[in-house]
C-alpha cells in the first residue's frame, strides 16, 4: 500500500483570506515503510510574509522571492501524490491550502476522501492528551532534537515515524516480514518438519499399563489393613 505523508508551511491560517502556501514536503511510504522518495518545494507566495508566520518557519520573502510559483510545480506535485492516501497532521488545514492553490491555477482539487488525519487518530487513541506533533513525538520517543523551526519536509519525516507508531508501531514490521517471505517461509517450515519426521528411531513396544492379578491381590491385602477407611463409608 502506497501512502504519502506530507506537511505544509504557509503565510497564515486562512487561504480564503489571502494566505498562501510557501513550502510542501512529502514522504512516500509503502506498507508504512519510507521508500526514500520525497517531494520538497518552496513557493513564491506573491505577497508579504507576516512576522508571526516567519517566526514559526523562518521563511522570509527575501528567501522565497526567487522560488517558483505554485502553478509551475503543480503538475510535478500531483504526479508525486498520484492517487495515494494522503497523511497529514491536522489534515484539513493542509488540504485547504493545497486545494486553494490548485483552484487558483485551474486544476481539480484533491479529494478529501483521500485524507488521513493523524490528529484524529491520536485523539481516538489518547483522549485528553496533547495532540501537537511535538507532544506526540515526545510520547512515542521520536527524536526531534534537530528541529529548531517548523519545516515541511522535516515535519513530514517526523510525522511518518509518528504515523507508524499510531498505527501499531514497530510490530508492523513483523507483518511485513511475513508478507515478504511469502511462500518461502512456508518452505522453510515444511523442510524443518520433513527433516524432523525423517529421523530414524529405534522401535519400542508399548508398555502394559493395566495392573496384573498379582499386583491387584497385593493392593487388596494392603487396603485390608485399614480400620474403617473413610473412602469405604
Amino acid at each position: 500500500m502506497r501512502e504519502i505523508v506530507f506537511d505544509t508551511e504557509t503565510t497564515g491560517l486562512d487561504p480564503k483570506s489571502g494566505d498562501r502556501l510557501v513550502e510542501i514536503g512529502c514522504v512516500e511510504m509503502v506498507n508504512r515503510v519510507p521508500t526514500g522518495a520525497v517531494f520538497h518545494c518552496y513557493f513564491n507566495p506573491e505577497r508579504d510574509m507576516p512576522a508571526e508566520a516567519e517566526a514559526v518557519h523562518g521563511l522570509s520573502i527575501t528567501f522565497l522571492s526567487d522560488k517558483p510559483k505554485f502553478a509551475a510545480e503543480a503538475d510535478a506535485l500531483l504526479d508525486f501524490l498520484g492517487d495515494s492516501p494522503l497523511v497529514a497532521h491536522n489534515a484539513g488545514f493542509d488540504f485547504g491550502f493545497i486545494n486553494n492553490e490548485l483552484e487558483m491555477c485551474g486544476r481539480e482539487p484533491v479529494s478529501r476522501d483521500r485524507m488521513v488525519d493523524t490528529v484524529a487518530i491520536a485523539r481516538r487513541k489518547h483522549p485528553g492528551a496533547k495532540l501537537s506533533l511535538d507532544a506526540l513525538c515526545t510520547r512515542y520517543g521520536i527524536d526531534r532534537s534537530h528541529r529548531t523551526k517548523h519545516g515541511a519536509l522535516l515535519d513530514a519525516e517526523l510525522l511518518a515515524q509518528l504515523y507508524v507508531e499510531l498505527m501499531g508501531g514497530r510490530q508492523i514490521g513483523l507483518e511485513l516480514a511475513a508478507d515478504a517471505a511469502g511462500a518461502a517461509g512456508l518452505v522453510v517450515v515444511e523442510e524443518s518438519i520433513t527433516v524432523s519426521s525423517s529421523l530414524t528411531r529405534a522401535f519400542r513396544s508399548p508398555r502394559p499399563h493395566a495392573a496384573s492379578a498379582e499386583e491387584l491381590a497385593r493392593h487388596a491385602e494392603f487396603m485390608a489393613g485399614f480400620a474403617e477407611p473413610i473412602w469405604s463409608r
